[in-house]
């Protein structure tokens, strides 16, 4: 017996100098394989704030069709469809000169993200509260911006985000808040019915 415990105590050591580590990998969840198209629902702007979805809808589509991997195609000619809805939009300053004049904003949006295998009818994850910040020097300020090209800097941040969650594997998380892979059913009728 104190043989077998020294030749296992040696054989430990010897592939521990031997640098063979072992380490814990979780497995990448990637797309599944009857998901070949993938189709991006009218994104939805729940904010006060008109005109916010048109904007981010294209951004969103152009990192799909540079992508490449999948082709963006209508909805109802998907296997999977991203589903978007903006949640908040707020603008708020962050910093004033002497005389009380804003220097200094941030720039702040959350989105609820889903992804839904129309294959078989379910969720395959969602993530609510995605957010995108950025904090901007006013326009009258050197190398300040509008809030315009601020929000451009967000829909792009937020839709290489939403690419990287749903091409290169839908368990990669982004958003900073409530986050989930569902256990699987069907989705609700008020995502499933015709657009919005």
């Amino acid at each position: 017996m104190r043989n077998c415990m020294t030749t296992f105590f040696a054989i430990l050591l010897t592939l521990s100098l031997a640098g063979c580590p072992y380490a814990y990998s979780p497995s990448v969840q990637i797309m599944p394989q009857h998901i070949k198209k993938i189709g991006l629902r009218s994104i939805r702007n729940e904010t006060v704030f008109s005109g916010l979805e048109d904007k981010f809808m294209l951004r969103v589509q152009e990192e799909f069709t540079r992508g490449g991997r999948y082709p963006l195609v209508a909805e109802d000619l998907a296997d999977g469809v991203i589903l978007a809805d903006i949640k908040r939009y707020i603008n708020e300053p962050v910093s004033y000169d002497e005389n009380n004049i804003v220097q200094e904003k941030k720039l702040w949006v959350l989105v609820d993200i889903q992804f839904w295998d129309k294959v078989q009818n379910k969720i395959l994850w969602q993530e609510p509260n995605l957010q995108g910040i950025h904090r901007y020097f006013v326009e009258s300020r050197p190398g300040g911006i509008s809030e315009e090209e601020s929000r451009a800097i967000i829909w792009d941040k937020l839709s290489r985000d939403i690419f990287k969650r749903t091409i290169e594997g839908f368990g990669s998380v982004t958003g900073e808040l409530d986050r989930k892979v569902p256990q699987g059913g069907p989705i609700g009728k008020e995502k499933i019915g015709s657009g919005q």
